[in-house]
């Protein structure tokens, strides 16, 4: 099952995208062209399929986290519910 991504915007600085997890569902392995910031506007667990293996990681409603372009993985909801997050890459 896939994470429905809903593109908020797309311009010359930034690309905006919200995803939405049912429980289960993830994004399908990819690499980030862009450092990004992530916004997460639900309190759960996010399990990350990572080349160096596959760990869990808990986040918090609206505590935003930033990775650089290059991040490798696939991330897939591991909670009961459903789960969502606000993406910022920056161009």
């Amino acid at each position: 099952m896939n994470a429905k991504p809903t593109l908020q915007i797309d311009d010359a600085r930034v690309i905006v995208t919200r995803w939405d997890f049912a429980p289960g569902a993830d994004t399908g392995h990819h690499v980030h062209g862009h450092d990004y910031v992530v916004v997460p506007l639900t309190t759960g667990t996010l399990r990350l399929e990572e080349p160096g293996g596959v760990r869990d990681v808990q986040l918090q409603a609206g505590v935003s986290y930033a990775r650089p372009a290059g991040v490798a993985h696939n991330v897939i909801n591991a909670n009961a519910f459903p789960f969502s997050f606000v993406e910022i890459e920056l161009k």
